[in-house]
């Protein structure tokens, strides 16, 4: 056991050492990444994923819906209703 919590301490302190580098690298580069990103491209990408989404699920509540109101008419012929 006292091995498995050292080899934890070492990974904590590995993951930790290089979130500091990242952290470093992005500081100095981050501008000029921010720079060359197509934002308007991007913007267009996202909006039309949420629409796909929520397009995606529209139709799976209509199905879900559907069946739900068949499964009740089926219940209610059963029981005479």
């Amino acid at each position: 056991m006292m091995g498995a919590m050292r080899g934890a301490a070492w990974a904590g302190r590995g993951a930790a050492r290089a979130g500091v580098h990242g952290a470093r690298w992005m500081r100095r580069r981050g501008g000029e990444l921010w720079d060359a990103m197509p934002v308007e491209e991007t913007q267009e990408q996202v909006a039309s994923y949420l629409k796909h989404a929520k397009d995606a699920i529209d139709d799976a509540v209509e199905s879900e819906l559907h069946d739900l109101r068949k499964s009740i008419r089926r219940q209610r012929k059963r029981l005479g209703i």
